[in-house]
């Protein structure tokens, strides 16, 4: 049985996914359905677009690489697990 989906999406959305679909040659529907049964079927959502941080996060993300690319603030490497530990616990 089919059934008819109402959903809002933003129009220079719809217009690139249309035109991708007719130039793979699918109906819109063929692709949405295929989106949702991947979603029922594997329970998770699938974000393949880049996340951008937000501004504080950005702010750390840049501070921590300047001090990478300075060589502060790194803990140095360890052979096992106890040297490890005895450094964080001289912390």
């Amino acid at each position: 049985m089919k059934t008819m989906m109402n959903i809002k999406v933003d129009k220079d959305l719809k217009i690139k996914a249309q035109k991708v679909a007719k130039d793979l040659g699918l109906p819109m529907s063929i692709v949405i359905n295929n989106y949702l049964r991947e979603f029922v079927d594997e329970k998770r959502v699938v974000f393949d677009e880049l996340l951008v941080p937000n501004k504080r996060t950005a702010r750390i993300l840049r501070q921590a690489d300047k001090d990478y690319k300075e060589g502060k603030n790194l803990s140095p490497t360890f052979s096992n697990m106890q040297e490890a530990i005895d450094y964080l616990m001289k912390l």
